[in-house]
């Protein structure tokens, strides 16, 4: 039996937990978000209309650009002016591939308009300079007349865009300048001083935080630059096991099956040992653990260009995802933004395109279950539950909105739960499940796995008994009486 502390509610589960990031990496942005305003693909200003509507429908609050690795070595001004004249660079990181820019500054910010969230920026601290940094930020948020507003209305916008976050540098351990603790913390006080405020919304101001386990860096940055930041960024991927040989998406041995959801379950002990850190420079929890990039990282689709990270995304990834989102909703006091990697074609994606074609994947319809918590209150349980089970609980007014993950591979299991309060009714119950361990949608077969209503449950009075199937997320909403 699982008790529910429906009468008492937790710290808000901030919206931005459900963020995404896409980078300038393989198909994400260029046939995955961006197609151009002349291609026969239905778009809105070049954006892919069939994305951004996907994109809309889970609500994405924040969308993180332009990298990733690609950040430390972009120059916003190689992206601005008339399409045609943009320099053309080589994408060095992600598969040699020339970068045209015709994605840049103003193609990102209509983006951002067409989906209605909100923007993070990461800038260039890698190499990239300080003025340069100061510029973009002058471009983007200037409204009255300097010479970079001028810039900006000279092509084409008048106004400023909002920039809600922005990070100063990204992996500054690895692909972002190999660097010590030390040495970018104090980069990082030089630089963030520098992302001027010209707009009355502040910008939140995000530093380049550890790689999974390192410890010494968190502490390090904490010790010497905690005043200066509103939040930290923190990057664990999950594996099938060691980094060099990462197990395929698809016709995976079971083993992988555990090992990748073993590796997701990491997270949770990352978080609570990065937050005892950050709890002795800030014990008023101001500053957030911002994980940036999170997600599966597979071995890439056989044929395809192994700098273009194209994977598959399967019922496993599903329950990734799940896992992982619990684990943000349980550290909601610390844990103010998460964006998964990546939302088009990359990684653990939401979308996978081909073409004119579009394919939602499992983990799309995870967020599209979750959505539901996004800015509702985190409600706390005890008791004992079911090995392979993992769930979690939020509330809204008196919705109580309950999501369990069977990560089993076969068998129902039984979950009983205890209410403070009585339950008037059932709002909602929806759920994705899969055939096989690696049950996914492709092109020939793009709806395998959908949302399908879920009705293996029974309330009574304040108890609520739910059964369900192996390698499964289930959301159930519960009215609650006054």
């Amino acid at each position: 039996m699982i008790n529910i502390v429906d009468q008492k509610t937790g710290p808000m589960i901030s919206r931005y937990i459900y963020g995404h990031f896409a980078e300038h990496l393989g198909r994400c942005i260029y046939d995955g978000l961006y197609v151009g305003k002349d291609s026969s693909i239905p778009n809105k200003n070049g954006m892919r209309t069939d994305v951004v509507e996907a994109l809309k429908a889970i609500q994405i609050p924040v969308l993180r650009w332009p990298g990733g690795c690609f950040a430390d070595e972009y120059h916003w001004k190689d992206g601005i002016g008339a399409i045609e004249e943009r320099k053309k660079i080589v994408n060095t990181h992600w598969g040699g591939v020339t970068e045209t820019n015709h994605f840049g500054t103003h193609e990102f910010f209509e983006l951002i308009d067409q989906l209605g969230c909100d923007a993070y920026i990461n800038g260039n601290v890698g190499s990239g300079t300080v003025q340069e940094m100061q510029e973009w930020v002058e471009y983007m948020t200037m409204a009255g007349e300097s010479p970079m507003s001028s810039l900006r209305r000279e092509n084409g916008r008048e106004e400023p865009w909002a920039v809600k976050f922005f990070g100063v540098g990204n992996e500054s351990w690895g692909c972002g300048g190999n660097m010590r603790p030390h040495y970018y913390a104090d980069l990082y006080r030089q630089y963030q001083t520098y992302v001027r405020q010209y707009d009355k919304e502040k910008i939140y101001k995000i530093a380049c935080g550890p790689n999974v386990d390192d410890y010494e860096w968190m502490e390090e940055v904490m010790k010497s630059a905690a005043p200066f930041m509103d939040g930290i960024s923190l990057h664990h991927y999950a594996l099938t096991g060691a980094w060099e040989e990462k197990g395929p998406a698809l016709n995976f041995v079971e083993e992988h099956w555990w090992s990748l959801i073993e590796s997701a379950e990491k997270m949770n002990e990352l978080i609570t040992k990065h937050t005892t850190i950050m709890d002795k420079y800030d014990p008023e929890k101001r500053i957030g653990l911002i994980i940036d990039e999170w997600g599966s990282w597979l071995a890439v689709e056989p044929g395809t260009n192994p700098g273009f990270l194209y994977q598959q995304n399967t019922i496993r990834d599903a329950m990734v995802a799940a896992i992982t989102l619990n684990i943000f909703h349980a550290h909601a006091e610390r844990v103010q933004m998460a964006n998964i990697a990546q939302t088009v074609n990359v990684l653990q994606a939401m979308l996978l395109t081909e073409g004119a074609a579009m394919v939602k994947t499992p983990t799309y319809h995870v967020f599209d279950l979750y959505q539901v918590h996004q800015d509702a209150q985190y409600v706390d349980s005890y008791g004992q539950g079911s090995k392979n089970l993992s769930y979690t609980i939020s509330k809204k007014g008196n919705q109580l909105n309950l999501s369990i993950c069977n990560y089993a591979l076969e068998g129902n299991q039984r979950i009983d739960f205890q209410l403070e309060s009585l339950v008037k009714g059932v709002q909602s119950s929806r759920y994705i499940c899969g055939e096989k361990m690696d049950s996914h949608n492709d092109f020939e077969h793009p709806e395998d796995i959908v949302i399908i209503p879920f009705s293996d449950y029974k309330v009574d009075g304040r108890v609520l008994t739910v059964m369900i199937p192996a390698k499964a997320v289930l959301t159930i909403q519960l009215e609650l009486a006054d």
